[in-house]
Order: C-alpha cells, then structure tokens, then sequence
C-alpha cells in the first residue's frame, strides 16, 4: 500500500530564542512520510521521511540530530540518525541556511518482528545551540506496519511425496533352450534332460503347488538358424516348435496343469546370431557385425557372410548351432501380501516387511500417527530415503518445521539430487524463513512433480522481489499469488485469483477481505471476515491489529467479528 500523508506539524513547541543573538532552533516542518503507514517488505520495514527547515528558525550555531524510531510493544528499534548544523556550527553534518531554511531528508530501515504490526513511527531529537541543550519531546509521524505479505505461506505450496514401488503381483521368467541339429526338428534325450529344461520343469509344478503363485502364461518358439533357404528354415523353425510344444503339453498333463501354450516362430535367426556374435570372442566379429549393419535383405546378408571365408567356418562351428532350436519360456505370477496381512505385520512386526510393503503399508491407513511410526520403521530399518521425505511430510503439515528439515536432510544425504525431496526441504526452509537456503533447493528441484514455480513466487515475495513473484506465479490460482496481486495493487486480479482457488480456506477469505478493505467495499470486509474467522478463530487477534483494517476499526459489525 503506496500512499504519502503529510503529517505537518505546524507551529509545534520546543521553539528555542537565544537571547544573546535572538537565533531560533527548530525542528523541520511539513513532515512526509513514504509509504505511510509502514509496509513490510523483504524482511524490512523501510521508510523515506521528508520535511522542510523553514526560513530563518534554524540558528547559525545549532545542531540538531534526527533520529527514527519505531515504537511497538513496549520497546524501541533505531534507525541510523543524521544530523544537521547551522552555518557557524563546529560540529560536522548537514548545513541548514539560516536566512533560506532548507529541505530534510532521511531513510530508515527497520529489520521487522511479528510484534511491529502495532506500531508507531516517531522522530527522536538531540538539540543544542552553542553548549545550551534543548529539550525536544519525540514526534510520531507514521503509523505502521502493513504486513500483508506475512500471509504468503510456504503451507501454500503443495509438498511432494516419494511413493512405493510395491507390486502385489510379481511376474517371474523361467526361460528353457532344446538346441536341435542341423536341418533337424528331432528332440535328442539330452536336451530333454538337460538343466534348463528340469528347471523350467521344476518351476511349473512349484507354481501349480504354490497358493501364492498361478502360471500367467506358457510360450514355445521355434527357431531356425539364418543359413539356408527361407522355405526350409521356415518349415523347420515350425516343426521343431511343435516338438517342442508336444513335449512340454505331455509334461503339463502328467502334472495335471491345465495351461495353454503360445507358439512362435522365426525362421530365419538373425537377432540371435546378432547377440551371438556380439558376445563371441571370435578375431573378426566386427567386421561380421558391418554386414549385419550394412545389409538388411536376409539373402544378401548370408551371401556376403559366407563370402567371409577367414571366419565363416568359424560362424559355423561355433555360432550357428546355439541357433538351432526352441525356447520355452514360462511366466509365473507371485502373488504378494494382501492388504489385512500388510496392515498386521506393519502393527506387530514391521520388520518382516520388505521396504516396498512397509512404505505401501502407510499407505492404508489415515491415522497420521500410525503412517509416521510406518516410516519411522522403514526408515530405520532400510535407510531409505523416501521413508524420510514422507516422514517429514508428516512434520510439515503438523507444523513441526525443525523435525521436517531434520528428515528432508537424512533424505538428501541417501538421495541429494531428488527433485522431490529438494523441493520440499525447499518449502520447509522457506517456512523457516531461510530464505537462501530455500533458494538453494529450488535450484536443484527441477523436474519436481510439485508446482516449483509457485514455490520461488512465495520465495520472491518474501524476499520482496515483486516483479520476480509476479512472473513466477503467472496464472497460478493460489493464496498466494493473491498476495502478490494485493502488493502489486492490482485487485481486480486478486479477486479473481481468490474466486478460482480450488480449496478455499480461512487465509482465502481472509485476504478476500483485505481485498474489500482496499476497494472501500466494507461488506465485503464483513462478510469474508466472518467466513474467514469461523474457519480460523485466530484471525480474529490478526484482524483487530491489522493496519489494513484501519478505516473499519470503530465500525460496530467488524467490533463484533474481532471481539
């Protein structure tokens, strides 16, 4: 709020005649002060204070040292005095003419407390001519302080959570090669037998026999090796899946599994004989792998291959047989913890949950107390760094800020560069009003699931940064990109803001009524008070002290709000 108020004050005492020479003193006149009343901004309470020294009053050996002083509650913060001398004084400061006057000037910045918004703005003298010490009683000029900007809350801005990964169902892969020989689709009794396949065997009946376990799918793919023609390799890629799917569907019936198998087939190897080559440590596999890259025509690819004669017999012997087959692939279901087993073994022996189940376990419930004796756990237990930043989500929204930045730091020693927890460690320093260290998070918080932008507006209207504030909050519908708008004097923008914030609450209509208050629409003011305090009980204290009622004060409906 930007307004002057010439505060004159006349033909005030403490006029001092010298008798020996008929030479005044006399404090400046026409006092202004700017803003009037005060305004907190950036942690400051600053003002410029002006006046005039009228013709002929101010004695050609006078010194009179000016300084303000903000009155509240009791005690006294200085400002930086100045002091000013007639034209014969010895002393050193500013000269005053005694035939012209002349003009005074003074700045003063005041670091704020809460207990300045009631407040008083006065001028302090020390005055003498020659050694004769005059006696100037203290002048109020200013009433103070606006502190609107206090309403910017770092609440406001939305922290963010670090969530679980944990799957009730967990697929599992059991994978089984039946390698064949060439241009043969015949199972010999050796693959039958060997490891894979009693391990993918192994696995069906574990599954079938297993209350936490069900099969999801069985898949049988027939491949052929890329030499030779497509026809064949085609015929034999299909034939050697059908061995291969026959002899799994006798093994599923001998163990009474009553599944589905999937075929596939690729007749002609290439991805595979890829992967083969890559890990081989054959002299010239580079090369090989060139024409792989250069060639995509399967025809032309194994022609300029076979051209390689240094290293094809290679390829043959050493590569193209592991090509020769079919794969069984089952996919098993593990079926997790049901939601009553979490919710007990999280009450009675948190431990045997692994650190998924134990952070979804804060999850199930909405005793706050509960999710923070979970985290507390899965803190202690895993070190994990998310259990910290949602159990100083906890802290935040209950107001315990130090216990907040407590855990956002543990959180930031196990994960320093999570935008999330960035962010919020951000938020709880901006709650705290350390302002560089808040700055200092944002800065790493990019890519944050929360609104950042809305985070460094509050942060730049606390540092009283008004035209950064503005920008960052662009259209943001929040209390406190309406406290922005009500500094910048831009109301109708402020209403607005107001009127499309999702979940209003007692700050919303509190500001509603500054905004009233600012428009001279007192039922405005009385309405949104009302609402303001009802949901609030301590806005009333606020209210009754608030610079920015002022006009109101006296006014019997906003006395029976504030009472």
């Amino acid at each position: 709020m930007h307004m002057k108020k010439g505060l004159f004050l006349g033909l005030i005492a403490a006029v001092v005649m010298l008798a020996s020479c008929n030479k005044t003193l006399q404090k400046p006149d026409e006092i202004t002060v700017n803003p009037s009343p005060l305004v907190l901004k950036g942690g400051k309470v600053d003002a410029a204070i002006t006046g005039t020294f009228p013709e002929k009053k101010f004695a050609k050996k006078g010194v009179l040292t000016v300084t303000p002083v903000l009155k509240y509650a009791g005690k006294e913060a200085l400002g930086e005095p100045v002091t000013y001398v007639g034209e014969k004084a010895k002393e050193n400061g500013k000269t005053v003419n005694y035939r012209n006057g002349g003009k005074y000037t003074q700045t003063c910045s005041f670091d704020y407390v809460p207990e300045m918004r009631v407040s008083e703005l006065y001028l302090r003298f020390e005055a003498k001519v020659g050694k004769k010490v005059i006696e100037i009683p203290d002048v109020k000029i200013a009433d103070g302080v606006v502190t609107t900007p206090e309403l910017a809350d770092a609440k406001d801005n939305k922290t963010a959570g670090t969530p679980d990964k944990f799957q009730r169902v967990i697929q599992e892969l059991t994978e089984a090669d039946i390698k064949f020989l060439i241009q043969s689709a015949e199972i010999r009794s050796s693959e039958a037998k060997n490891e894979s396949v009693k391990a993918l065997q192994a696995a069906i009946k574990d599954a079938k026999d297993n209350e936490k376990k069900e099969i999801n799918k069985i898949e049988v793919s027939g491949y052929a090796s890329p030499d030779g023609g497509m026809d064949l390799n085609e015929k034999l890629a299909q034939n050697r899946q059908k061995a291969a799917a026959n002899f799994l569907k006798k093994d599923l019936k001998k163990n009474k599994v009553a599944n589905d198998v999937e075929a596939n087939i690729t007749a002609e190897d290439w991805e595979g004989f890829q992967k083969a080559m890559e890990n081989s440590n054959m002299q010239d596999k580079d090369l090989v792998l060139r024409v792989l890259s250069m060639y995509s025509d399967p025809e032309e690819r194994e022609a300029q291959i076979k051209n390689l004669s240094s290293v094809y017999g290679t390829i043959a012997e050493e590569i193209l047989p592991a090509l020769r087959r079919s794969r069984l692939i089952l996919t098993t279901d593990l079926i997790g913890k049901s939601d009553d087993e979490i919710r007990e073994i999280a009450k009675n022996d948190p431990a045997q949950l692994s650190v998924e189940e134990l952070l979804y376990a804060a999850t199930l419930t909405n005793d706050k107390a509960e999710k923070k004796a979970i985290y507390q756990k899965a803190a202690e237990v895993y070190n994990d760094y998310r259990a910290y930043n949602n159990l100083g989500q906890l802290y935040f929204e209950e107001g315990n800020i130090a216990e907040a930045r407590r855990c956002y730091a543990k959180a930031l020693e196990i994960q320093p560069n999570d935008p999330d927890v960035n962010f919020n460690a951000g938020v709880a320093a901006l709650a705290d009003n350390d302002l560089d260290k808040a700055e200092e998070f944002f800065g790493k918080a990019a890519g944050t699931k929360a609104n950042l932008n809305a985070a460094l507006g509050t942060l730049y209207t606390k540092k009283g940064d008004y035209a950064a504030a503005k920008k960052a909050y662009g259209e943001t519908a929040t209390n406190n990109a309406a406290v922005q708008q009500i500094l910048d004097e831009d109301y109708a923008a402020a209403a607005k803001t107001l009127a499309n914030i999702k979940e209003p609450n007692a700050t919303t209509a509190y500001l509603k009524a500054i905004v009233g208050a600012r428009t001279n629409d007192k039922a405005a003011v009385i309405e949104n008070l009302k609402a303001a305090v009802a949901q609030d009980a301590q806005l009333k204290a606020r209210a009754a002290q608030d610079i920015e009622f002022a006009k109101f004060a006296e006014d019997a409906e906003f006395q029976a709000i504030v009472k």
